[in-house]
């Protein structure tokens, strides 16, 4: 019988790791003023340091933001914003392969230094600590997040926050041109969360006695 849940276990978690490794994944997003519906592609190409962190090939879905007059509703998710592979900040050494900035004229908190850093990256267990001077992780992206189009010269950067301490994770999203950053708002909650995600393979590991989870 044990080896007939171990066999069983083993498929199990191989066709998993398998859809962990090529596919799709539909998530919603809602905030202050901000939401939105997204559907990303990500194959099997891994950032160069993070090898569990899936590199994202394109996004489709809808964008919502009524902050601060935009009036932006159900505005078509365009083109990812090609990553960089700029240089982090020295003292920052957990940074991603992947790290990249962007540029923003005006607009954007003192501590981001004129730019939005991003990685376009995907993380199916949740992400890790991805900056030395920034202990909070968690959540589908890193702490510097996916960077898209909107159409009309506007883009969208959407990053986790981390979880705070109560086990939820707290997302981000800026609205900017490339003259102008239009929006930067927090507390946003995704819908599902990455826990739901490795919630089986987790229980897996319990059953076989085995198991372990602002700017550059």
């Amino acid at each position: 019988m044990m080896k007939k849940l171990v066999i069983s276990t083993a498929l199990l978690a191989a066709s998993l790791a398998s859809r962990a490794h090529a596919g799709t994944f539909d998530f919603a997003f809602a905030g202050p003023g901000v939401s939105g519906k997204i559907t990303l592609t990500y194959g099997t190409a891994t950032d160069a340091t993070y090898p569990q962190a899936f590199e994202v090939t394109g996004v489709s879905g809808t964008f919502t933001d009524t902050n601060n007059g935009l009036n932006i509703v159900d505005a078509p998710i365009g083109a990812l914003v090609p990553i960089t592979h700029a240089t982090p900040e020295p003292t920052n050494l957990l940074a991603p392969d992947d790290f990249s900035r962007f540029a923003v004229a005006d607009g954007l908190p003192p501590e981001n230094h004129g730019t939005l850093s991003f990685t376009n990256l995907f993380w199916p267990g949740g992400s890790p600590q991805t900056a030395s001077d920034y202990p909070f992780h968690g959540g589908y992206f890193d702490i510097y997040g996916l960077l898209f189009e909107i159409g009309n010269g506007m883009f969208v950067n959407l990053w986790s926050n981390g979880d705070f301490g109560d086990g939820t994770i707290n997302y981000g999203v800026a609205v900017v041109t490339e003259q102008q950053a239009l929006d930067y708002v927090g507390g946003v909650s995704a819908v599902p969360e990455p826990s739901s995600i490795v919630m089986l393979g987790i229980a897996l590991a319990g059953t076989l006695g085995l198991r372990r989870r602002l700017n550059g």
